[in-house]
């Protein structure tokens, strides 16, 4: 099994801060998702996993390890990072058929992998005649070629038909059931929410949440709670651990904990209650909440 950890991983570009002090470990086994507003620093983290960029502070090992020092990197990580980021001459089989002669992969590899992405029938096509979605498929398949324990992609959806996005998802819930480690970063909530097991999640350089999808949805959702007693049943439910605000008119609105154990501290109390009504968030709502005062560039009305 092999894991991606970062130790107080930081990079600046002058006095700018692109990545503020990083620390986690990105667990094989599942897809972990990688989200932030634009400018958090997820492109800049990833390729400073993969010894794109050198650190200014800190370390970021793979398996116990930097991945230039690697022995044999394709078949350890495979990433999609730019899917662009292909000679435009070059037919699909060739790309995938250079990488193989510079990893030492069989030639028989590279069949493989474009029939795994749906691309055998064009293999023979030059990459600049390509579409997007296309060239995803492409990168897909180069990051898959050495049939590595981690795989990191950047936006692996852009450009990708309905048919495409749930080949993608599936491929990567795959991979992560394999015991591959899986690290996405994606702008689409709706996806992420079908796809990650876990989330990361950075504003402004700076780690905001390292949590699992279930409990991020749910710790960030809220319950509403009305009671004959809101003070003492307030004090109580702090003392539980939940986060207790106003609501504008009059209830409470309780985080940290689920319905039931609201209902048995109220119980314990002698409070009694006349609504506990959850109010659940979408991943989108919760990540929009979560990361608010995270945003770079924000948008205004006209």
């Amino acid at each position: 099994m092999t894991a991606i950890e970062l130790k107080g991983l930081t990079k600046r570009y002058g006095t700018r801060t692109a990545v503020d002090g990083l620390t986690l470990t990105i667990e094989p086994g599942r897809v972990t998702g990688f989200l932030g507003p634009n400018g958090a620093g997820k492109s800049t983290t990833m390729r400073m996993i993969l010894g794109l960029d050198r650190p200014s502070a800190g370390t970021v090992t793979i398996g116990g390890h930097r991945y230039g020092d690697a022995p044999d990197p394709m078949r350890q990580v495979g990433a999609l990072l730019d899917a662009r980021a292909v000679h435009g001459s070059r037919t699909a089989r060739d790309h995938l058929l250079w990488l193989a002669h510079a990893g030492a992969i069989p030639e028989s590899r590279v069949d493989e992998v474009l029939r795994l992405v749906g691309l055998e029938s064009v293999a023979r096509g030059r990459a600049r005649t390509f579409s997007l979605g296309m060239s995803q498929r492409l990168g897909i398949a180069a990051a898959l070629l050495g049939d590595p324990e981690v795989l990191l992609f950047d936006e692996p959806v852009n450009g990708l038909d309905p048919e495409g996005v749930k080949w993608i998802r599936e491929l990567m819930r795959g991979l992560a059931a394999q015991g591959c480690t899986v690290l996405v970063s994606s702008h689409l909530m709706s996806e992420m929410a079908l796809t990650a097991d876990h989330l990361v999640i950075i504003g402004r350089g700076r780690l905001i949440a390292d949590v699992g999808m279930r409990e991020f949805v749910r710790d960030t959702s809220g319950v509403l709670v009305r009671a004959d007693d809101r003070d003492l049943l307030a004090g109580r439910l702090a003392g539980a651990g939940g986060g207790v605000t106003d609501d504008p008119d009059g209830a409470l609105v309780v985080t940290g904990l689920e319905a039931r154990e609201i209902g048995r501290v109220a119980m314990e109390a002698g409070v009694v209650l006349s609504e506990l009504t959850p109010q659940r968030l979408s991943l989108e709502e919760a990540y929009m909440e979560l990361t608010r005062e995270s945003v770079e560039f924000e948008a205004v009305a006209a």
